[in-house]
């Protein structure tokens, strides 16, 4: 491999756009300017409108912005770059850009890289409250990506919050933890997030908060779907861009960067999961996730006591409880850099981008060799690099990172789906669902029938025996034996 051709990070910015009257907030397009206006700073030349690449996250905060990619490359005045957005505002999407950058600059097919992204949440949601007289309305269930009709949605699977539970629920069972067992390990993780956070300039909610603090429902954590709270999700409601510049070392070093400020980029794996969350093998791992970081791991020949410093994604704490187990990352050390999706901030797709320039800056000071696994979707994409202040020796450029068909190997057999299945049958997961006042509206039940079908039934909120023990009260659900009856508009769950 050419020395000179390895890709190295020499520039990161990032953007809390916190007006007094978020009426007055900046837009995606002007955050993301911004944050690379910032890495250029941060870099200490001129190379923006040098670049040949420009790679942007998609957003949702303005939906008229379809593609950010040409308004953001005018507003820089990155004339000649080759522009690109992601498919999606999907988590990894950071990681995927990063990892092409990389692929590109090793290549020697161009020399300079810039990446992107931002989200304006906090300043569309009082937009939209402005115009309606006060209803903010739900920028996540009505983003035009979302799927609202089918079998899943009508039982009140529609995003994130309402899905990653099932892994959640799924996961404690299946590691034989009891409820107050799971509920610390998720507050321990938090906690050490938020203690992050307070440390890191760049994140959004910057007060630490205890373990019994994050878990425990109360006026200001209110329970969103069982057993997660409001400080145990992704908080979207931020005006927040960041974005990084990559490019060859050759090149960094005739524009007289100094080498101190360059993190070379490591080699990347990518694997997802079907689509469909009722397509999935289970609900207590993700093949995808696993042989994203392993794969990564191999590829850049390291071991989990090589890494100084991990980002995990951390949308809701079942995601990097499972890939903690993974890694072998103990849960006694932070397992981010930036402060995770509910302190640091969580700008749907672009959180990543804030952990790779946090990443940057923590391994500027302390050296070493990072990791940043990040995660998508709902539960769906996975995307993992490694980066460090010296070269990685087995990396190499540019390298494939597909590995999608060894994901599908390792994944288990996907149950068929009965849809109008009555009878009896056990509980494969489930969540409740809350209102914004904290009480419950419903719940749902995934369930295996006698045939081994995967199938869901509702739980109407008047059945307050049944929500009980979902929420706890009594024996563990899962793997627990009811019935599933008939009825309109949907098929009911109860316990035998």
């Amino acid at each position: 491999m050419n020395p000179d051709l390895l890709p190295v990070i020499v520039g990161v910015g990032q953007i809390n756009d916190r007006p007094e009257n978020p009426l007055e907030g900046r837009d995606p397009v002007a955050l993301m300017a911004d944050a690379l206006r910032a890495a250029e700073a941060d870099a200490g030349v001129p190379l923006l409108a040098d670049a040949d690449w420009l790679g942007v996250v998609a957003q949702i905060a303005f939906p008229d912005i379809t593609d950010a990619s040409a308004p953001v490359a005018a507003a820089i005045g990155a004339a000649k770059a080759e522009l690109t957005q992601s498919k999606g505002p999907n988590g990894d999407s950071p990681i995927l850009l990063l990892n092409e950058a990389a692929n590109r600059i090793g290549a020697g097919e161009i020399g300079i890289a810039l990446v992107t992204g931002g989200e304006a949440l906090r300043t569309a949601g009082a937009r939209k409250a402005a115009a309606s007289g006060g209803q903010k309305g739900d920028a996540l269930r009505d983003a035009t990506h979302r799927v609202r009709l089918g079998y899943a949605q009508s039982h009140g699977l529609v995003v994130p919050t309402d899905v990653y539970p099932l892994y959640e629920n799924a996961l404690r069972a299946h590691l034989g933890q009891t409820l107050d067992e799971a509920q610390a390990e998720s507050g321990e993780i938090w906690s050490r997030f938020s203690e992050v956070a307070a440390a890191n300039p760049a994140a959004w909610i910057r007060k630490p908060v205890s373990a019994a603090e994050v878990v425990t429902p109360s006026d200001k954590n209110r329970p969103i779907a069982f057993p997660y709270t409001k400080l145990q999700v992704a908080n979207a409601a931020v005006n927040q861009g960041a974005g990084f510049i990559v490019m060859s070392a050759g090149e960094a070093r005739r524009r007289g960067i100094p080498e101190a400020k360059w993190i070379y980029v490591g080699n990347g794996a990518a694997a997802h999961e079907p689509g469909a969350i009722l397509a999935r093998d289970g609900y207590v791992h993700s093949a995808g996730m696993e042989v994203s970081i392993r794969k990564t791991m191999e590829l850049n020949q390291l071991g989990t006591a090589d890494l100084a410093a991990v980002e995990l994604y951390s949308c809701f704490p079942c995601v990097p409880k499972m890939a903690r187990r993974v890694l072998d990352w103990p849960v006694e050390k932070p397992a981010t850099v930036f402060g995770g999706l509910t302190f640091g901030g969580g700008p749907i797709g672009n959180y990543m981008s804030h952990a790779v320039a946090s990443m940057v800056l923590e391994l500027r000071e302390r050296g070493g060799t990072g990791l940043l696994f990040a995660n998508g979707g709902y539960a769906t994409h996975n995307h993992t690099i490694a980066v460090g202040t010296a070269p990685i020796p087995a990396a190499s450029f540019p390298r494939p990172y597909d590995f999608q068909a060894e994901a599908d190997a390792l994944r288990g057999p996907v149950p068929e789906l009965d849809e109008g299945y009555a009878g009896p049958a056990t509980v494969e997961s489930y969540t409740v669902f809350y209102d914004r006042e904290g009480q419950p509206r419903s719940g749902v039940v995934v369930a295996r029938t006698d045939a081994g079908k995967r199938t869901l039934a509702h739980v109407p909120a008047n059945d307050v025996a049944t929500i009980a023990r979902l929420q706890g009260e009594g024996a563990e659900p899962v793997g627990a034996s009811g019935t599933i009856t008939a009825g309109e508009p949907l098929r009911t769950w109860r316990f035998a």
